[in-house]
């Protein structure tokens, strides 16, 4: 879309305010909106002026001016606006140098696809997530110093089987019981339609919906694989959408990866292939019908994992899912079918098309830009240095003893332990200038500073039952 198309569509659609979105360090997104009369041709080149010392992860205050520069592909109309409102997105600019503004996580995913073609390997990166999320009717939580506590509640939560609810009827999924089920169980379902009847709107290709295993509403709404650049973008469409229709409903939904005791956390497995031109690179005649360059790219991602999870599976949150059991994918290998392992290849179909790796260690409060990138250049390290996935895993790992386990790496156990992961192993995503080492710097920084050391400072409700008494 040019800016001209861009002036036409407002009009066409009667509207007189654009939205100007941009997605943060950490994978949220930003906005401010304006009269469509303030903009013009020239926006979309000189862009528009913001504080970038108020976004976090991003610059200092005696450097704080930044530019947001409108790419007009991305118009479309925001569905939660009273007023008709043009939503676009925007790439964040240096406003003294014009160059792109190395901490844009959008930037990133830009440079990662026009390494994919430099290298030669590939043209083409497609990315499927399976985003799980829950909706749940209320959220209380407060931390002080003298009070910790959090609370959340759902009529689908097994724990309100006996909750006075004029009438209870009972119809509440169980702990580990919620995968699948019909109405009356399944309470969600029209939500789950309006959401992805939001997400076409905006031009989102869903393929399916559904109730996931957990009990209290998980949900899942996957998406039609995309180019990296593409489903970063409806990566962020996705949670806005998800949020603001379940708001609509006097509901509430989090990516929060784990916020349930003892039932499965949300992941985001990650379907992953390379193709150049109309061919698919990952097909073959190997193990699962993989060819060599897809066995290599899978090394690469297990050589890599600890590193990735730095940023696919960012909080300390994530790393309460990431445990053994509840079918986390704990277990550094591959194997076709087998979900505990974290390199799975889906069996569904034969046809070369279908052939990928899912990636099942990220969870949906990653920033999904900054994710894929580091998968795919994980990858291409792989293919380039020819690196093994090692002997596949197709037993069931919970039959295995410790001592037959012992020999298959495990993922990080702490968000500390992956980011020290990160900053020992990140050669892999400088390569072609993709990350910088300026983006890894101030990641490690915010995560270890506002994250790990605030955690370290707070005592633990738990620890009040195990310790009060000493």
């Amino acid at each position: 879309m040019t800016p001209k198309e861009f002036f036409e569509y407002a009009k066409k659609n009667h509207s007189d305010m654009v939205d100007l979105k941009f997605v943060d360090l950490l994978g949220t997104w930003q906005h401010c909106s304006f009269p469509v009369d303030v903009l013009d041709a020239d926006t979309f080149v000189d862009g528009l002026g913001f504080d970038g010392s108020s976004i976090r992860g991003w610059q200092g205050i005696h450097v704080s001016d930044m530019l947001a520069v409108p790419d007009p592909d991305t118009t479309c109309m925001d569905p939660f606006f009273a007023q008709p409102t043009v939503s676009v997105i925007a790439d964040i600019v240096d406003p003294v140098s014009k160059k792109p503004y190395t901490r844009d996580p959008r930037y990133v995913a830009r440079k990662a696809e026009a390494y994919l073609k430099k290298t030669g390997v590939a043209d083409t990166a497609f990315i499927g997530p399976e985003p799980e999320f829950f909706i749940f009717d209320e959220v209380r939580y407060e931390q002080n110093q003298h009070r910790g506590m959090y609370e959340i509640d759902s009529k689908e939560g097994a724990w309100n089987t006996a909750r006075f609810e004029e009438p209870n009827l009972g119809y509440k999924p169980s702990f580990k019981g919620g995968y699948f089920p019909v109405s009356p169980t399944d309470t969600l379902g029209d939500i789950r339609a309006e959401m992805v009847a939001e997400m076409r709107k905006v031009g989102i290709v869903v393929e399916a919906h559904h109730h996931e295993v957990a009990t209290a509403g998980q949900a899942e709404i996957d998406m039609r694989f995309q180019p990296l650049l593409q489903m970063g973008d409806q990566m962020m469409w996705y949670k806005y959408i998800c949020k603001n229709v379940a708001k609509r409903h006097g509901k509430t939904v989090t990516f929060m990866p784990k916020p349930i005791f003892q039932d499965n956390g949300s992941g985001m497995h990650t379907h992953f292939s390379l193709w150049k031109g109309k061919k698919p690179l990952f097909a073959g005649n190997g193990y699962a019908g993989l060819s060599d360059l897809a066995l290599c790219a899978i090394g690469g991602i297990l050589k890599h994992a600890p590193a990735i999870l730095a940023l696919a599976a960012p909080t300390t949150n994530s790393y309460r899912r990431l445990v053994p059991g509840f079918e986390a994918p704990v277990n550094l290998c591959l194997s076709a079918r087998n979900r505990s392992a974290s390199c799975r290849i889906p069996m569904y179909s034969s046809s070369p098309k279908a052939k990928r790796v899912e990636f099942r260690c990220p969870d949906p409060s990653c920033n999904g830009y900054l994710t894929f990138a580091a998968v795919m250049m994980a990858a291409l390290d792989g293919i380039e240095r020819k690196i093994s996935p090692g002997k596949p895993l197709d037993r069931d790992i919970y039959e295995m003893t410790k001592e037959e386990l012992a020999g298959t790496p495990k993922t990080p156990g702490t968000l500390e332990e992956a980011i020290a992961a990160l900053e020992k192993d990140h050669a892999f995503l400088l390569k072609g200038d993709v990350f910088t080492a300026d983006l890894i710097e101030a990641w490690i920084t915010w995560k270890r500073e506002k994250e790990l050391d605030e955690m370290h400072l707070r005592p633990h409700p738990h620890e009040f039952h195990l310790y009060y008494d000493a």
